[in-house]
């Protein structure tokens, strides 16, 4: 559909026919002063249509009314059958002007309203500044990748393949493709002679770590190479990135606490932190409601809305990632690391005995090192080849942008999680519950007082599973679009209000069984490439701070004791109750396919739920808040929430299904021993574990007390 201005009329002042005059470009956002109708439409389109910016310059009018409407007539000359005609007009109470009336009509100008919303807000952005990693591409050509990938993944069916069952073919299944591979007959010629120099003695291998994957990779490397340099050493550590390291545009959010892990750790000093960070506020908002009602006072019960809360120091920085991941790398870089940008990884063959070597084509060298870290988040080609035949348990849909035009006095604090509907019906699609997350941006920093930026990012998520009947991102994108108005009530309509810097769109699968054991020998999964992130958040940067000391001194000391098995390996990524606990809650916020529950189901368990927490203060909100389950705050707010709502938990049970509560009840009481153990018996048993003489059981045991403080959520320090 094409929508064309035919005319303006302006009654007022002559110049007010400049407003139109001078139209470079469409979708910036008009003053607020003015009401602009929304719509466009014709018989056969798909819904609302906005008419584009139209209304460039009319800042300068800042007493005239301007009104739109839709003529009935058709032009059959120029436009056929998909166009609609507008007029418009501005409206003063002054008489009309006698100059006006010999005023040239503005030229007409062509608008193909064919593409979808989310397709012309994204075209009209800019393609700079796109990078790796979930959330690193914001064009519309990516956006068609990632449609293109979930729809895949939709459309698969779970299967068995045995890989212990030494059968290439099993059922009709034909094997995983080998990105990993221990088989000589198989894998890069290349990378096998390279590993039989290194067993003869002719060649040492090129590295002790490789890190692939070098967003997230690059904070691994560096404290890896900063303990390998320990005691006038010379570690060797080397990046491999597939395209250009460095960070996107748009800032992530994080607490200062969370900082600080890096800190401590000597991969930042306080001087980088503070050039990193761009943006400062008090904290984020939590709220649960059946309808937009800001604020909500009281709770659930008593306003039969919902309930809402503000959690200080919780994601209330934003961080420049591109200013951050400069720093690290020349940190990183200058204690003698190497990186190697636009170097994809082809994939990966393993000598127990001699060490792994890394094809990166057939044109270039294999990279040989003693130790691989799969740092290629949730997409990477390792934990595929390992998770052959699975689909994932969950998944955590998220769309979103990066916009300016919202209202500068409200735009002081952010939402960590909110909601303002019930569960919404998608037909054949399924139910969701749409969650809100939004945080400001470049306030409170460098000068630029709260109140002062319209800039924020807003997102979108749901929780769902990967059933081939399931809605298409760009259907989830659309109702964002839809919604955000009333999210944010002081736009109208976000193509033409907001003035779009980025859109954002990812789907984070997650599974049960994480964090991913090794499957292979020297190499080993880190970051979201292992599971280790909540399935309720989106993983990445948070998920890294808190586990980046555990882990990096786990594989400094497999370095230094040759414990580099898959078995010793897998006591880095142990088993961890709460991590396994979480999953209860993402099955909770969730509804499965043909499901039938009350449409305030959700709200209503977790406006009780954070209202209970809210009231047992911060030590109980948060640890929760930042993705850390503890055994303490886990039983106190779930008994008081049975207290303050008793009848609805026949409804949880239901809702989550008898087999889903008894697992969840054995991974609670594992937290619970975890907590114990962690309490009672590891200050008692350390000094004998320090003092073994086998490096190997030492290894071992010291994993497993840190699988017991981590799994108990009893590594979170509570304020």
């Amino acid at each position: 559909m094409k929508v064309v201005v035919v005319g303006v009329v302006t009654l007022g002042l002559p110049w007010a026919t400049q407003a139109f005059a001078p139209i470079p470009s469409f979708g910036h956002p008009t003053t607020k002063n003015h009401n602009v109708a929304r719509y466009a439409t014709t018989g056969d389109s798909d819904g609302p249509r906005n008419m584009g910016g139209y209304l460039d310059g009319l800042s300068s009018l800042p007493s005239t009314e301007t009104k739109w409407k839709v003529s009935e007539k058709e032009e059959k000359t120029e436009m056929g059958k998909d166009s609609v005609v507008v007029e418009a007009s501005t409206a003063t109470t002054e008489k009309l002007v006698e100059e006006t009336k010999d005023t040239p009509s503005p030229p007409k100008i062509e608008i193909d309203t064919s593409k979808s919303r989310s397709q012309r807000i994204m075209e009209k952005g800019s393609s700079s500044g796109q990078t790796g990693g979930a959330g690193g591409t914001s064009t519309w050509d990516g956006f068609v990748r990632a449609e293109a990938n979930w729809s895949r993944l939709k459309e698969s069916k779970a299967f068995d393949y045995d890989p212990k069952l030494l059968r290439a073919h099993q059922n009709g299944v034909p094997p995983p493709p080998q990105f990993v591979t221990t088989d000589g007959a198989s894998g890069n010629a290349q990378c096998w002679a390279k590993l039989r120099d290194v067993g003869a003695g002719t060649k040492e291998l090129d590295y002790d770590a490789v890190v692939c994957g070098g967003t997230l990779g690059i904070f691994y490397a560096t404290a890896l190479q900063l303990q390998l340099n320990r005691g006038g050493k010379q570690g060797r550590v080397a990046v491999l990135e597939a395209g250009k390291l460095k960070g996107r545009e748009q800032e992530w959010n994080i607490s200062m606490k969370e900082l600080l892990e890096l800190v401590e750790l000597g991969v930042l000093s306080q001087e980088d932190i503070d050039a990193a960070i761009k943006t400062e506020f008090p904290g984020c908002r939590s709220g649960f409601k059946n309808r937009e009602v800001t604020p909500t006072k009281g709770g659930y019960f008593e306003n039969g809305v919902g309930y809402e809360c503000v959690t200080p120091s919780v994601l209330n920085l934003g961080i420049s990632p591109a200013i951050l991941l400069e720093t690290v790398s020349k940190r990183f870089t200058s204690l003698g690391g190497v990186i190697m940008e636009h170097t994809p990884l082809k994939g990966v063959v393993v000598s127990e005995t001699n060490g792994a070597a890394l094809d990166l084509g057939a044109d270039v060298e294999p990279v040989t090192a003693r130790l691989v870290l799969d740092c290629m988040g949730n997409a990477s080609p390792v934990s595929r080849q390992q998770r052959y035949g699975m689909k994932p348990d969950g998944v955590c849909c998220v769309v979103g942008s990066c916009a300016g035009g919202f209202d500068k006095e409200t735009n002081l604090i952010g939402d960590i999680i909110y909601t303002n509907t019930e569960i919404q019906d998608k037909g054949e699609n399924g139910k969701l519950q749409y969650f809100w997350e939004a945080f400001p941006v470049e306030i409170g920093r460098n000068g630029k007082e709260p109140g002062t930026s319209d800039v924020k990012t807003t997102y979108m998520f749901t929780y769902l599973d990967a059933d081939e009947k399931r809605p298409s991102l760009e259907t989830l994108m659309e109702d964002y679009w839809d919604l955000l108005p009333i999210y944010q009530p002081s736009i109208k309509d976000p193509e033409t209000d907001l003035d779009v810097k980025r859109v954002l769109f990812a789907f984070f699968p997650t599974y049960r069984d994480s964090p991913l054991q090794p499957e292979w020998s020297r190499v080993l999964a880190v970051g979201d490439a292992s599971g280790i992130q909540s399935p309720l958040s989106f993983g990445g940067f948070g998920a890294l701070t808190r586990h980046l000391e555990r882990i990096s001194n786990a594989i400094v000391e497999a370095l230094e004791d040759d414990c580099l098995h898959k078995d010793d390996l897998a006591e880095i990524n142990a088993y961890t109750p709460n991590l396994s606990a979480a999953w209860m809650f993402q099955k909770a916020m969730s509804v499965r396919v043909g499901q039938n529950v009350d449409p305030k189901f959700v709200n209503r368990l977790l406006a009780t739920n954070f209202e209970v927490m809210d009231e047992m203060g911060m030590d109980t909100m948060m640890p929760f808040m930042q993705d850390v389950v503890r055994i303490d705050g886990l039983v106190g707010s779930l008994a008081k929430s049975f207290v303050a709502d008793p009848t609805f938990m026949p409804q949880i049970v239901n809702h989550v299904g008898i087999p889903s509560l008894v697992d969840w009840i054995g991974h609670v009481s594992m937290m619970t021993l975890y907590s114990v153990l962690h309490a009672a018996a590891s200050p008692v048993i350390s000094p004998f574990v320090d003092s073994m003489q086998d490096p190997r059981k030492k290894f071992q045991w010291r994993r497993r007390m840190e699988a017991w403080k981590f799994g108990s959520g009893s590594d979170y320090i509570l304020p």
